[in-house]
């Protein structure tokens, strides 16, 4: 399983189903929808700033959090979802330095 980040922003349908019912439990629906897709939800919170919303998740593959994104985001009730991938760094700078090694800047 790998962990994902996801942030993302309620729309004014969102906004206007919050005022009918203040005590929505979102943090259910979120469930619901990791656990459609073989996830799990890791911790959900609404966040000040440019992004109403942050979740963590436990999913399978970045095919299953994008299924989570079209699903909801079909809604009319959230929009703007940004799915980022927990990864390891020092992996990611042993590719990298192998890479690196066999690149030819243009004109070398």
């Amino acid at each position: 399983m790998a962990k994902f980040f996801l942030l993302g922003n309620y729309t004014a349908k969102a906004f206007q189903g919050f005022l009918a019912d203040p005590d929505s439990d979102r943090g259910a629906a979120i469930n619901a929808v990791a656990n459609a897709v073989g996830g799990k939800v890791l911790g959900y919170d609404i966040v000040r700033g440019s992004y109403d919303f942050i979740v963590s998740i436990e999913a399978p593959n970045f095919e299953s959090m994008a299924a989570a994104k079209l699903a909801t985001e079909a809604t009319g009730a959230v929009t703007n979802i940004s799915i980022m991938e927990s990864i390891n760094i020092n992996s990611a700078a042993k590719l990298a330095a192998k890479a690196a090694a066999n690149y030819k800047a243009p004109g070398k």
